[in-house]
């Protein structure tokens, strides 16, 4: 195994921590924002946590992400897979049935809102820290800055893909809660959503539009941090 290997499965490795992290982060803010709306159902599930793993699901935060990280590295095809992955649903019971509506939007609301706090707290470490995020570096520096860089684009590609609203995505419930979807259609694309969610994200031009919303969601907090140096 040559060096380019090992620096390849080494930022996979990394890749995969950060997604383990960012997506537990993501599912504490659904189970904190309803245990603060009133809902006991996440605590008493020890949901309201900030362990990663009390997030995480086997197969799709764990198992598929390393399958389509390591699986090109390994088989030396540099064009990789499109990645797929989901934690651990936080369950909601939504008692109070004056401010369920509300209560829903911001419950799903706060699981990528903690991404952008990701992206912030990625974005401020890096400023606060000196490192350019695009001029040269020392290799130590480097890799923190391409660490920091991957946080970065990572947690914003978790929201963007959230909010398509294509169930179980956070973006089809919000899709329902205002009125755009009806019960019907949110509940038949439901039955179809992971193989939709499939199909599209191994389009070119899906792809391509994620990519553009991405860019578009991190660059000002690349900004940001640039505002530091």
């Amino acid at each position: 195994m040559d060096a380019a290997m090992l620096d390849q499965l080494r930022w996979g490795a990394l890749t995969l921590i950060l997604l383990i992290i960012s997506i537990g982060l993501h599912e504490f803010g659904h189970a904190w924002m309803a245990d603060y709306r009133g809902d006991p159902l996440p605590r008493a599930q020890g949901r309201v946590s900030l362990n990663p793993f009390a997030h995480t699901d086997p197969i799709g935060t764990i198992a598929i992400p390393a399958l389509m990280i390591f699986l090109p590295i390994l088989a030396g095809y540099s064009g990789g897979f499109a990645m797929i992955g989901w934690g651990k649903p936080v369950e909601i019971s939504l008692p109070n049935p004056k401010t369920r509506r509300v209560d829903d939007i911001l419950i799903t609301l706060a699981g990528p809102t903690m991404n952008l706090v990701l992206c912030m707290s990625f974005a401020l470490i890096g400023g606060i820290g000196g490192l350019n995020p695009l001029g040269s570096q020392t290799a130590g520096d480097a890799t923190f800055v391409h660490f920091l860089l991957t946080g970065i684009f990572m947690n914003a590609a978790l929201v963007v893909f959230n909010l398509i609203p294509i169930p179980p995505l956070d973006g089809s419930r919000l899709a329902l809660r205002l009125g755009i979807f009806s019960e019907e259609i949110f509940y038949t694309l439901a039955r179809w959503g992971f193989v939709i969610l499939l199909i599209l994200i191994n389009l070119p031009f899906f792809r391509e539009a994620m990519s553009l919303g991405i860019e578009f969601l991190a660059i000002p907090f690349i900004l940001l941090w640039g505002l530091f140096i």
